[in-house]
């Protein structure tokens, strides 16, 4: 089959791979008919390549229809049309039964210090084959994959995998207050999303930051107001000047680690970047820092007593924030990775409302076959021609 394999910084391939196979009882092999880009990607196409390896196969955003399936594999069959969640999780364990799906023990990362295997993220969360291929293995298919209608587009439903429920827990643990104020620090498509469903919960207000003009104008579509970041010298102090002085309710960080106006952050990046995989690994995953521009603007943006959400990924380990004011202002974080089948029932009603609430058909900005695969990580890493969200067609 064909798939997308990682060679390097900034190379990854489309090539000829074996195909995928049943080998365990609880597998299932998808054939896939889309499969997004995520921003993590981009974190393995610039930051994280000291842990993975040549050939490695990306992706993890997929959906497809159901090839194959192993004995123990009983709510989905051969033919079901189905969404494939980013981790891979049993449902059964102690982590699960308390719906703290990412960390699912049965497939946790133990060697590595880590939490629930991840579909093609690196050695540190398994070294899983992704889903930017023509088919996928699924293990733990037993519980992971959801099973959606046949009728309507892919993208009706393929946000399901990581984008809706990334979005739908960062509000979630905003824990925004009915008729609140509501800051989103990133319109990419975790930021567009997590401000649309803020709106549809009941957001007041729905601020949304971001530098790049096409983000902004798509916010702005969906009635958000929009801050352009490159026009404003002080973002927390106009953000605060927006909210009576006092701050968003609540905040949304969905930047992540490779945030702009960090250069200390981003020359360590570059210097780590540049070592042998020998030298980086141990850096990057005991000494490392992030571009923290974003997550300090979160902490100085939200109002005394407000919550500031994490969802973009971070991987530093001295990183430093500015403790005292943090306290002083009683300020409470929560963050993670997504527990994807704990908020699924929540978001498919508006995923099945035919006036489309969430604008879920209004994200896609650039439909490629998976042989331009490498085209689409260029132009959505480096935002050319108005690039917001890719999917790519096998």
């Amino acid at each position: 089959m064909k798939a997308l394999t990682w060679h390097g910084k900034r190379d990854v391939r489309v090539e000829e791979v074996p195909d995928p196979r049943i080998e365990q009882p609880t597998d299932a092999i998808v054939k896939i008919t889309s499969s997004a880009i995520c921003g993590s990607d981009l974190h393995l196409y610039e930051v994280l390549g000291p842990f993975l390896h040549s050939g490695d196969i990306l992706g993890h955003e997929p959906m497809g229809i159901v090839e194959e399936v192993g004995s123990e594999v009983t709510h989905i069959r051969p033919g079901d049309r189905v969404v494939v969640p980013f981790n891979i999780s049993c449902g059964h364990c102690w982590m699960c039964s308390r719906g703290l799906f990412a960390q699912c023990e049965t497939t946790q990362n133990t060697t590595t210090g880590k939490g629930a295997s991840l579909f093609g993220y690196t050695e540190l969360y398994g070294s899983v084959p992704g889903g930017q291929a023509e088919y996928l293995r699924v293990p733990q298919a037993q519980f992971g994959p959801i099973k959606v209608p046949e009728d309507g587009p892919d993208e009706q439903y393929l946000f399901l995998s990581d984008v809706l429920p990334t979005s739908w827990q960062a509000v979630q643990f905003a824990d925004l207050p009915q008729d609140g104020t509501l800051l989103v620090l990133g319109a990419g498509p975790i930021g567009q999303m997590s401000s649309r469903i803020g709106r549809h919960l009941g957001a007041a207000r729905v601020i949304v930051v971001d530098n790049v003009p096409e983000r902004l104008e798509m916010a702005r579509r969906h009635g958000m107001e929009v801050v352009d970041s490159a026009d404003v010298d002080d973002v927390p102090g106009a953000l605060i000047d927006m909210t009576d002085g006092r701050g968003a309710d609540s905040v949304v960080d969905a930047v992540g680690m490779e945030a702009h106006g960090s250069p200390i952050g981003k020359a360590a990046h570059a210097i780590v970047g540049a070592l042998p995989d020998a030298l980086a690994k141990p850096l990057t995953d005991k000494m490392a820092i992030d571009r923290m521009g974003a997550l300090r603007t979160a902490v100085k943006a939200v109002r005394r007593g407000g919550t500031v959400s994490i969802s973009g990924v971070y991987g530093g380990e001295v990183d430093p924030m500015p403790m005292m004011e943090m306290f002083d202002r009683g300020i409470t974080m929560r963050m993670g990775q997504c527990h994807v089948k704990r908020w699924i029932d929540d978001i498919m009603p508006a995923v099945l409302d035919d006036t489309d609430p969430l604008g879920t058909r209004d994200l896609t900005t650039h439909h490629l076959p998976l042989e331009q695969a490498s085209h689409g990580y260029e132009i959505f890493q480096k935002k050319k021609d108005d690039c917001i969200k890719v999917v790519l067609n096998p």
